[in-house]
C-alpha cells in the first residue's frame, strides 16, 4: 500500500501526497480537454461540418482512455499497486500513440493534432511523475 503523510516506507521515503495531487490535476485536464473535443466535434457535425469518422473515432478513443487513466490515478493514489502499474503503462502507451498521431502528415485536421499535442504534454507530465524514483519507491 501507498504510504500516507507521516508514514514512511522501508526505504525511508515519505509520501506527502504532492505527486498524486499533480498527477490528478494533469489527468483531470486530459479528461476535460478530451471531453470538450468530442463536444466540439458534435457541434461541428451539427452545423454540417462533419470532420469524418477517423476524427470521431480518435476523439472517442481518447475520451475512453482518459477516463481509464483517471480511474487508475484515483486508485493508485489510494495505494493500489496494480492500478499504479496500469497508470504507468496506459500513460506511456497513450503518449506514444499521440506522438504518432501528431506526426502523421495529413491524417487528421490541424486543430485535432494541436489538441492531441496538448494531451501529449499533459501525459508527458504524468509519465515523468509516476515513473520517478520516489514514486516507484512508494510502491516498491
Amino acid at each position: 500500500m501507498l504510504r500516507t503523510k507521516g508514514a514512511s516506507t522501508e526505504a525511508g521515503i515519505e509520501d506527502d501526497g504532492q505527486v498524486f495531487r499533480k498527477v490528478r490535476f494533469l489527468v483531470g485536464c486530459y479528461v476535460a480537454l478530451s471531453v470538450l473535443t468530442v463536444v466540439g466535434i458534435g457541434v461541428l457535425s451539427g452545423r454540417g461540418d462533419d470532420p469524418g469518422d477517423a476524427v470521431w473515432t480518435r476523439a472517442v478513443i481518447v475520451v475512453l482512455s482518459s477516463l481509464l487513466t483517471l480511474r487508475f490515478t484515483v486508485r493508485a493514489a489510494r495505494g493500489g499497486r496494480r492500478d499504479y502499474l496500469r497508470l504507468r503503462i496506459a500513460s506511456a502507451v497513450m503518449l506514444v500513440a499521440i506522438v504518432v498521431i501528431v506526426s502523421l502528415p495529413g491524417a487528421f485536421p490541424v486543430w485535432l493534432r494541436i489538441e492531441q499535442g496538448v494531451c501529449g504534454l499533459l501525459l508527458l507530465g504524468v509519465v515523468v511523475l509516476v515513473n520517478g524514483g520516489r514514486t516507484r519507491a512508494l510502491f516498491g
